[in-house]
């Protein structure tokens, strides 16, 4: 059994050859390894779920394994592959969706800035074309005679060419923000509706984050639907 001052004058000999040495604290190399780890793959990098079902159902590099196929979150998607020797895993592809970047939750902004969103990032569906005609014919004096209980408001709206009338705000209303994928249906929620003075309007997210789970059942149900040909390649997980 060689001791440490053995040790340390084996490895200072520089030795060409690799020397394997058993001491008391396990076994030594009197050379410095390191391991070299497998290249890693530049991942193809998309906006939709057909550029997902186009690669895989071409298999346009030629991939000889089984693939995996992670719903992340409701806007974006991996194609990986198996795991390697070094317990990872390649991306093959990373789709990520292309969102709205004017949706204000949590923020009240004045009716026009509001309808302006309202119209160009929330679905036709739900509550919307109730919110659009609410938020159209509201005074602009009209918020300072809210009656405000802490969960409903009146408001003055406009009731005709010059008659006024009082109005109960809508809440909570259910809307579908563009915030997943476009192949799919945007998910519906709901959404807890106020105003202010101004008059401004704003929305507050009203369900837990539940829309999330419902966005990524439903990319995971159009990848199985439209990959349903390529079965014993793919494995997709939520």
């Amino acid at each position: 059994m060689i001791n440490r001052e053995g040790l340390e004058y084996l490895v200072g000999l520089g030795l060409d050859k690799e020397v394997l040495v058993e001491t008391e604290k396990g076994l030594f190399t009197t050379q410095n390894l390191k391991r070299v780890t497998e290249p890693e793959v530049q991942a193809l990098r998309v906006s939709n779920l057909t550029s997902v079902v186009d690669y895989i159902k071409k298999n346009i590099d030629e991939i000889g394994v089984k693939l995996l196929i992670q719903v992340r979150s409701p806007e974006q998607v991996n194609v990986l592959s198996p795991l390697n020797r070094d317990g990872e895993r390649d991306e093959f592809m990373i789709a990520k969706a292309i969102l709205p970047d004017n949706i204000r939750y949590d923020q009240f902004l004045d009716t026009e800035r509001f309808n302006i969103m309202m119209q160009s990032s929330f679905d036709d569906k739900g509550d919307k074309p109730l919110i659009l005609k609410f938020t159209g014919l509201i005074r602009d004096e009209a918020v300072k005679q809210t009656g405000d209980n802490g969960v409903s408001q009146k408001v003055t709206i406009k009731t005709g060419v010059a008659s006024v009338g009082e109005a109960e705000v809508p809440n909570p209303v259910i809307l579908a923000p563009y915030r997943t994928f476009p192949e799919i249906e945007q998910p519906e929620s709901k959404f807890i509706f106020r105003m202010q003075e101004g008059p401004r309007a704003a929305i507050f997210e009203a369900d837990g984050g539940m829309w999330r789970n419902q966005a990524m059942k439903s990319i995971k149900e159009y990848l199985e639907e439209n990959l349903e040909e390529c079965n014993q390649r793919v494995e997709i997980i939520s």
